[in-house]
């Protein structure tokens, strides 16, 4: 970055001051992107995860979490960088409906960081985005999942695809449903937009509770010929 960047940013910082993305108060400006009390309490899981979703497990010993093992899952396999909590539930919100777009910034760049060695262990070639249906996307503006898409493409320097997938049917909200309306809701709900030679995708949603819609977008690829297909939340829901 130039000097005259820097000068720039800093402007910008003190005129529109950036708000921390977890407690939404205003950090020191041009010095951090959260503040230090959230940084503090902003944990990624750890501990036991399930092999093929990565929920957190409380029992060592196990290797599937209680929906993986109930249900076949196209995905091939995930991770969530951070347990869905009531600390990320409202900073996701205010990311979806908020007009926050600068949290899915700092939400991509923190999946860089804690999530890249795992991408390059699955031999990526590109990330699609979960896509918004069309009358959704003209009434929020932006697509949070390409959001978060996009900075973590541009920190682990690979492609994102934003129109390889598209969402045709204007489904109802999942978190209004339980999982069997959840599954009954996605089916059918995303096309491709091309015909595909293989590859490896890592799919990017904010947040994974029972995967309804990440294994329907899973589906979807595969039968348009992708070889393996991945995911990346931001958050992930923890074992029922």
């Amino acid at each position: 970055m130039t000097k005259k960047d820097k000068m720039k940013n800093t402007f910008l910082d003190i005129l529109y001051p950036r708000r921390c993305p977890v407690c939404h108060d205003i950090p020191v400006p041009g010095t951090q992107k959260i503040c230090s009390g959230c940084r503090e309490r902003l944990r990624p899981v750890t501990g036991p995860r399930c092999f093929k979703c990565s929920k957190p497990l409380k029992d060592p010993e196990q290797e599937y979490c209680s929906d993986c093992s109930r249900r076949t899952h196209l995905f091939d396999q995930g991770i969530g960088i951070f347990p869905y909590n009531t600390l990320l539930q409202e900073s996701l919100f205010k990311l979806k409906y908020g007009k926050r777009q600068e949290y899915g910034v700092f939400y991509g760049e923190l999946a860089a960081a804690y999530a890249e060695a795992q991408i390059r262990c699955w031999e990526i070639d590109y990330l699609v985005p979960i896509p918004l249906h069309r009358k959704r996307l003209e009434k929020r503006g932006y697509n949070q999942a390409e959001l978060i898409a996009e900075a973590l493409g541009k920190r682990v320097n690979l492609p994102v695809k934003k129109k390889l997938m598209k969402r045709k049917i204007n489904t109802k909200p999942q978190k209004d449903l339980n999982p069997e309306e959840r599954l009954k809701n996605i089916r059918g709900a995303f096309t491709a937009a091309e015909r595909l030679n293989g590859g490896n995708i890592l799919l990017i949603d904010d947040i994974y509770t029972t995967g309804a819609t990440l294994n329907q977008a899973a589906a979807t690829l595969k039968k348009a010929g992708a070889q393996r297909v991945y995911f990346l939340v931001i958050a992930i829901g923890s074992e029922t």
